[in-house]
Formats: structure tokens, sequence, C-alpha cells
């Protein structure tokens, strides 16, 4: 296991300056947003030279791209908004071979039209399950094609929306392309705090193998996001429960302010030694 951050978690979009400072704070390896590397998330074109400058830059500072972000609403409750998005996909995922990353990141999404990681009353309805299930599957059938894996977070506003219903998804779709990413505070919530070592075995028991990113987030007793060991998750216990699985990829730190990149380093950092 080895410490990792979002990569938008530092403002600049010049790609030289935020791998700087993902090494400089003890980072070996983000997930990337190609707003770091100066484009859009989801971009018409690609900027090639600053993919080829980043991935010069990142090999000569030791730092990994652990995974690339294409999130969209995939369960957005218009057919047509979600096709549109399709040609900007693709960029990510051309992208994604080109500073070769094999994992690209998405989003399972939300019948909010206006906001993908809203909870709304349709995400468990059949159709909301048919129109990601639709999405997923062109997805899946571009990313294979590639030899590129496509990581779904269970997120509590959107379709996948715990660790059971990622776990039927996983079995229903069945395709080797199609990989977890595991966020502790999002299962647990506020609510679920007092009860987190539960939710958190159940969770790595459906899923286990089928991990290939942790989310080191943690929140306090209003939910808020902060940054990692400030809050109320047991990261330890989250990163010993990951490792007693066998899991040995990047533990990616997110959701705080760029002032605090600094101790999410150094925790990060104290979480993955424990565990060598």
């Amino acid at each position: 296991m080895y410490p990792a951050i979002f990569s938008r978690t530092y403002p600049s979009q010049r790609i030289s300056d935020v791998l700087q400072a993902i090494q400089a704070d003890g980072f070996r390896g983000a997930q990337m947003n190609l707003l770091s590397f100066g484009m859009d998330s989801l971009p018409e074109t690609l900027d090639r030279n600053a993919l080829t400058t980043g991935c010069d830059e990142a090999a000569s500072l030791g730092v990994k791209f652990a995974a690339l972000s294409g999130t969209y609403n995939m369960a957005h409750p218009d057919r047509r908004v979600r096709e549109a998005i399709r040609p900007r996909f693709l960029q990510v995922l051309a992208a994604a071979q080109l500073m070769g990353t094999s994992i690209v990141t998405l989003c399972t999404g939300s019948r909010d039209a206006g906001n993908m990681w809203a909870a709304h009353s349709e995400n468990t309805s059949a159709s909301a399950w048919t129109d990601l299930r639709a999405e997923l599957d062109w997805a899946l059938a571009e990313a294979a094609s590639r030899d590129l894996m496509l990581a779904i977070e269970p997120e509590p506003g959107n379709v996948v929306r715990n660790a059971k219903v990622a776990r039927t998804l996983l079995d229903e779709v069945h395709a080797p392309h199609l990989k977890i990413i595991l966020d502790a505070a999002n299962l647990i919530g506020v609510q679920g705090l007092a009860h987190q070592a539960d939710i958190v075995a159940e969770a790595v028991g459906l899923l286990g193998s089928d991990i290939v990113l942790a989310h080191a987030k943690d929140i306090d007793l209003s939910g808020k996001v902060v940054a990692p060991s400030q809050g109320s998750i047991n990261l330890p216990a989250f990163v010993a429960a990951l490792a007693g699985v066998g899991f040995d990829g990047a533990l990616v730190g997110h959701g705080f302010e760029a002032q605090d990149t600094a101790l999410a380093g150094k925790v990060l950092n104290a979480l993955c030694g424990a565990q060598v």
C-alpha cells in the first residue's frame, strides 16, 4: 500500500507544479484529474503536450499515476445527456493510455439531474438500474478494447449506494474490467460512526479482491470532510482491514483543504508504513 492524493487537491492547473507539490508532501502517487493538466476533466480534445510533460515529470519525481478520473453521471435521467458525454469520456480513456495508468474512475450517478452525488428517490428504481447498466456496459466495452479497468465507488447518493449493491453489480456484470474504489467514510457516514468496525468488515468481506483503490477520507461529527486523522473515521483499522485481504494499491487522501496536504502526507505515510 502506498500514500497518494487527489491531484485536484492542489489548485494549480500546471502539471509540473502539481506533481512537484505531490512529491514534496511525501505522496508516492495520485488519482489524477485532467484539470491538473490544464484541460477539462472530460475534455473535447487532449493536450498531448501537457500529457507528455506530466509523464516525464512524474517519472523523474517517482510519482505514480494511480488512476485517472472519468467521472460523469451514468444514471442521469435523460439518455441524451448521458450519450452526449460519451465522446469526452473516450478522450479520458485515450489519456489514460498515454499516461500509462490502467484505472479510470467512475461515478454510478444519480437521478438528480443537477448533482450526480445527490441522493434521489428514484435512485433505487428499476429504470435507474437499467440505465446505469446500459451506460456501464458501453463504457466497459470501450475500456476492455483498450485493456483498461473501470473503478466505481459506492456512494450514499448514487445508484450503487453501499457495498451490498456494489457486490450485486459486480456479480451481475461479471466483467474482469470492472473494479471497486472503497471509501470507508462514504459507507459509514455520521450515522454509522458507532458501528464503523462492522460496516468496514462487511464491505471488505464482500468486495475483497475487487478493490483496486482505497480512499482515506475522514469526517468529523457533523459529516464535514477533514484531513486524515483529524476526524472520527478509524483509518488505521480501515487500512488494516484492506491489508488483511491483500490490498496493496494506492491509499488516496482527498476532500480536505490544500493547506492540509503536508499533514495528510505524513499521516498516510504512517498508515502505509504500519502495514509493511
